[in-house]
């Protein structure tokens, strides 16, 4: 699996927002892609789901807290994220 990134949609900023779009979405990759070591590392044969909100809760963690409240990851993408731990990728 490679590692996930985080892009945001330039069309759903607002002015300020999209002013911060590339240090953003380093710094949510960033804490996708440590919430993800820390997830595969960890892993034990939970539930997709279960391991879907362990990679949001981690990522979380990992972000300073305004931001981490306006996260909201494509749950799609996310379980994605979690189908390949749970593979073994």
């Amino acid at each position: 699996m490679t590692e996930p990134q985080v892009t945001l949609d330039p069309h759903s900023l607002n002015q300020v927002e999209e002013k911060l779009r590339r240090p953003l979405e380093e710094q949510l990759t960033s804490a996708l892609q440590a919430a993800t070591e820390q997830t595969r590392q960890t892993y034990a044969g939970e539930p997709v789901e279960t391991v879907c909100q362990q990679l949001l809760d981690r990522t979380k963690e990992h972000l300073h807290p305004d931001i981490a409240a306006g996260f909201q990851p494509d749950h799609a993408q996310l379980r994605q994220v979690a189908e390949a731990i749970a593979a073994g990728r």
